[in-house]
């Protein structure tokens, strides 16, 4: 019984806790100062411009700086371009990769699956099929580089 009363008075005190700071915020924007008056009135709503669009002249753009080779792979890890790569974020773009090895689909890659993956990745770079690959051969087994641009025009 007595921790029945506890909680209810524990309970009460923590409402008023939240009263009390609900109205100390609220009292706090009621005294906020008004918006800043505009320096300079815009045209009123019933006048057009009077200039030709043809005179008219915005802002020049940005110069957009060329990055490193360094920096675009950097940012190829940087998902959400914070400068600083996170574990998940390193790891996301090698799970095509890992999905490619892992045959039977059940998210976890046995020695065999790499073995099989591997095995059929040397017969298909030794041509003549001797068993051993020559230079020419081993430089089939180089990643592709992608050759797709990125549909980003930025």
């Amino acid at each position: 019984m007595g921790r029945v009363f506890l909680g209810l008075f524990l309970g009460l005190i923590l409402a008023s806790i939240g009263l009390y700071w609900w109205q100390a915020v609220a009292q706090v924007e009621e005294l906020a100062p008004p918006p800043p008056e505009p320096e300079e009135p815009g045209p009123a709503p019933d006048e057009l411009p009077t200039t030709d669009p043809g005179d008219m002249q915005g802002p020049t753009p940005p110069e957009a700086s060329e990055l490193t080779r360094e920096q675009r792979r950097f940012f190829r890890y940087d998902r959400n371009r914070d400068w600083r790569i996170t574990r998940n974020e390193m790891l996301s773009t090698r799970s095509d990769a890992f999905r490619a090895l892992d045959v039977d689909g059940n998210n976890l890659l046995t020695f065999e699956e790499w073995a099989v993956t591997t095995a059929n990745r040397f017969d298909g770079a030794d041509e003549d099929g001797d068993g051993k690959l020559t230079p020419k051969e081993f430089a089939t087994t180089a990643p592709k580089r992608s050759t797709r641009r990125s549909s980003c025009n930025c």
